[in-house]
């Protein structure tokens, strides 16, 4: 067996241990608003529920190890003490990764994602509408653990008011698990689903997705594509050029002859079948198309 002392190794190295090491982990997509009043979505697996009398939940926006600068979800809760937890689930953590994403301040995580912001009764920020359960939640404490990079913020949240639809609910009022069909975070891009085990997900582009709010309105707006398909499509850093789909469509012209007079619909239902096999940027050239 190997083994270490903390003080051994670096901030990033022991981060990846504890991630891989104590998981699968609950995410708390965490809904907040800054002092311009832009709203802020991003998730955050340091996070469970500790009290039911009174109901309270813990999650910790950490520290940045790179560069030891805090998240524009502590300073918005630092600002207004308030947030919505939402809770996800299989069909919208493609959209929750992508979230996930260092945007630039200011920028409103809900158009980046695709997702839809509804009023919260009680607090101000907004809730997730694809979200089968929202925690409205009054903070009642930040409890900082330390200054350095890696370092957790217990940001302390009584839940003042709950929402759950009624599609994953029982006919006794129960949440019924398989329908709920929650995901939850492991080490490096390994989530969990409560339904079959692990899978994998790309870490967001470092160099920023271009987000949902960027695409064409009918690919924005499809009836086909799913809300895990559209996070899929904007977790890429610029479109294809207009030489990159004219080279893919000479590649393709045999099997998809009619591919540039299709229908939307057409069109959308093939680059559906390039995303189940993670190829991102043919789907895109066939959108594009």
């Amino acid at each position: 067996m190997t083994s270490f002392e903390p003080k051994d190794l670096s901030t990033g190295k022991l981060h990846g241990y504890l991630l891989s090491a104590v998981a699968p982990r609950p995410i708390a997509f965490a809904s907040t608003i800054d002092e311009n009043g832009t709203p802020n979505l991003s998730p955050f697996s340091f996070f469970n529920v500790f009290s039911a009398n009174p109901p309270v939940m813990i999650f910790s926006p950490a520290r940045r190890v790179r560069d030891n600068t805090t998240k524009h979800t502590l300073e918005n809760v630092e600002y207004l003490k308030e947030v919505v937890i939402n809770v996800v689930n299989y069909d919208l953590v493609h959209q929750a990764s992508l979230s996930s994403t260092e945007y630039p301040e200011g920028v409103n995580e809900f158009d980046k994602a695709g997702l839809t912001m509804l009023e919260s009764d009680i607090v101000k920020p907004f809730r997730v509408a694809e979200s089968p359960i929202q925690f409205e939640c009054k903070v009642t404490d930040i409890i900082k653990l330390g200054t350095e990079g890696g370092a957790g913020n217990l940001v302390i949240c009584e839940v003042v008011k709950l929402h759950i639809e009624d599609d994953v609910l029982d006919e006794n009022g129960v949440i019924n698990q398989e329908k709920l069909d929650l995901v939850s975070r492991a080490g490096g891009s390994f989530y969990s689903r409560a339904k079959s085990g692990f899978f994998e997900i790309p870490k967001p582009l470092s160099t920023l997705g271009i987000g949902v709010d960027s695409f064409p309105e009918e690919v924005k707006n499809s009836m086909i594509l799913t809300g895990n398909e559209l996070g899929m499509l904007g977790n890429v850093e610029a479109l294809p050029s207009q030489l990159e789909v004219d080279a893919f469509l000479e590649t393709v012209s045999e099997r998809y002859p009619n591919i540039t007079t299709a229908s939307h619909r057409e069109k959308h239902k093939l680059a559906q079948n390039y995303l189940s096999f993670g190829d991102i940027l043919s789907a895109w050239k066939i959108l594009l198309s």
